[in-house]
């Protein structure tokens, strides 16, 4: 799911509907993170909503259903960490699996593996690519890879642009789906198109599959059929599965036996990482198998917010992509973010009506554009076209 943290706000727009509060940051979010807590309706359960009490009171409950508690705990990636990995392994069709406490680490190591296999550092990705965004340049800084960008589009490349690249690539990393660009992904065909002209290339495909949990029901294919076409997976579990935290890389024996050891020198050779998980474990047994019916109703959702912004008189909107391709989207506004995100706050602290939460400022082109990303998954379910819609006039009627 989407992280509703990512960005804080300034402390005097992040508040009260009133105006400025003399909160700092820190005190504002946690404002935030009770107003949103306390709402009695919601789209999405969010775990940052949930105290630490809360968290370790669910693992305890739940954990039996997935591992034997009575067992010590993990030493090294044994135990419960190497369950998760045999599960993640399994339920993506490869034969190994390296279990990872960040997901940066983990597509680090496979991106560095698959340059000492092939002798050339270059990757080709999307310039929103979550390692070109959101990693501080690690790849080249701490790796020593070099990054070329086939489209500037905000979508994934297609097969044309893989194969007309001017320079050599020895691997292509695909973020599946595309968040930044709106959780986009392309079409089964187009995706078999675009790993193929790679093939063509001689070049390895590498997915960042982060969310590759949700994409089932938009490519009408089965997770093995998926990850299946790349020679390396990555996954997250507390991205759509709820977990606390962690990642695995899926791929050959030998690609994980290679990949083990670089962890180890990357300092992910953690002593105990139990709680990360069982909590994934319990993803995998709880959340996994529901996905299909949150990305069936974020499109009923999506419909009725274009309804509801329509009906309201709102000049212009944009609800992307349209329909959502999974259960997380993008709604913009032409309005500062600021402004959104106090009228959000607002309805969820006077209604307990928790439509949208953080509202973030257009990363590029005009001023007083801002977009906000709206997570569909269990207390969404509940929701009725009739419902968003008065949301939607609910909220609208805040705005200045």
């Amino acid at each position: 799911m989407a992280d509703p943290e990512l960005h804080p706000l300034p402390a005097s727009t992040a508040d009260a509907p009133g105006g400025t509060t003399d909160k700092t940051p820190e005190q504002a979010r946690q404002h935030r993170l009770a107003v949103f807590r306390g709402a009695k309706r919601t789209l999405a359960d969010q775990t940052v909503d949930h105290t630490l009490a809360e968290r370790l009171t669910a693992l305890l409950a739940d954990g039996a259903e997935v591992y034997d508690l009575d067992e010590f705990p993990d030493v090294y990636g044994n135990g419960a960490v190497a369950e998760l990995e045999r599960r993640t392994a399994e339920a993506l069709g490869f034969p190994a699996a390296a279990f990872f406490p960040t997901g940066t680490m983990a597509q680090q190591v496979a991106l560095r593996c698959w340059a000492s296999r092939t002798g050339d550092p270059t990757v080709a990705l999307h310039p929103m690519a979550h390692p070109e965004v959101h990693e501080r340049d690690a790849l080249s800084q701490v790796s020593g890879l070099r990054t070329v960008h086939l489209t500037e589009e905000p979508r994934l490349p297609n097969a044309d642009e893989v194969r007309g690249f001017e320079e050599p690539f020895a691997t292509l990393m695909l973020e599946l789906p595309l968040r930044d660009a709106g959780y986009v992904l392309p079409t089964w065909d187009e995706l078999v198109a675009v790993v193929e002209a790679a093939r063509e290339r001689d070049a390895v495909v590498h997915f960042d599959g982060a969310r590759l949990w949700e994409t089932t029901a938009h490519f009408g294919r089965s997770l093995p059929e998926i990850a299946g076409l790349a020679d390396s997976v990555y996954v997250s579990f507390y991205k759509t599965l709820g977990g606390l935290s962690g990642a695995v890389l899926v791929g050959s024996e030998s690609l994980i036996e290679q990949a083990r050891t670089w962890r180890h020198r990357y300092g992910g050779q953690l002593f105990q990482q139990f709680p990360a998980a069982l909590a994934g474990l319990l993803g995998l047994r709880k959340v996994l198998p529901e996905l299909p019916s949150y990305v069936a109703h974020a499109k009923v959702v999506a419909e009725a917010m274009r309804e509801g912004f329509t009906a309201a008189g709102v000049p212009w909107f944009r609800v992307h992509p349209e329909p959502p391709h999974t259960h997380e989207f993008q709604v913009w506004l032409p309005y500062d973010a600021d402004v959104l995100s106090a009228a959000a706050l607002a309805q969820a602290e006077e209604s307990g009506v928790c439509l949208f939460r953080r509202w973030f400022a257009n990363p590029s082109g005009p001023a007083g554009l801002a977009f906000t990303e709206v997570t569909v998954n269990a207390p969404g379910l509940a929701w009725t076209a009739k419902d968003v819609r008065a949301a939607v006039g609910d909220f609208v009627r805040r705005l200045p």
